[in-house]
């Protein structure tokens, strides 16, 4: 039981790692496409991208993936498919499923962000258009919130899986 709960830990810290860093490549490829030179009219932007930001971008986005990945794959099957069958569940198994959906979510949202901010940096953008800004902080700070739901998700599944 010991080795369980410390491999349990370990799994949690790697997913929070992969979360946090993914995160602050996010912030920080951010910081990158705020320093190369642009200029604005209202809505629209034109500027040469940042070749560091879109390095960035692709690393977070990998990153908040395979922290995805992982937690999926080894947080198990929680399949819950009606209402009834979520009425009946324990209060863990409930919050594992709220978790899971919660997690996937926020990677749709957080993963986008990422993906649009990076390729608004990639070297074919050297054009004009609409403005893409916060989109790749907002990514990086929605991997820090996917770390919370991961780990909520893995802790409640692993949970709830000891008990039987």
């Amino acid at each position: 039981m010991a080795k369980a709960k410390v491999a349990g830990a370990l799994i949690c810290l790697v997913i929070v790692a992969m979360d946090v860093l993914a995160g602050i490549l996010g912030i920080e490829a951010e910081v990158a496409q705020n320093k190369v030179q642009h200029l604005r009219l209202w809505i629209f932007e034109c500027r040469e991208p940042s070749h560091e930001a879109f390095k960035l971008g692709v690393a977070a986005a990998i990153l908040l993936g395979l922290a995805h990945v992982i937690t999926n794959l080894l947080g198990g099957c929680n399949c819950i498919c009606t209402q009834e069958e979520f009425e009946k569940a324990s209060p863990n198994r409930q919050l594992s499923m709220g978790c899971l959906i919660f997690a996937w979510i926020i990677l749709a949202v957080g993963l986008s962000m990422l993906v649009i901010g990076t390729l608004s940096n990639s070297k074919s953008r050297a054009s004009c258009g609409f403005t893409h800004h916060h989109f790749l902080s907002i990514g990086g700070i929605l991997c820090f919130v996917h770390a919370l739901f991961s780990v909520a998700f893995y802790v409640s599944t692993t949970a709830e899986e000891s008990k039987h």
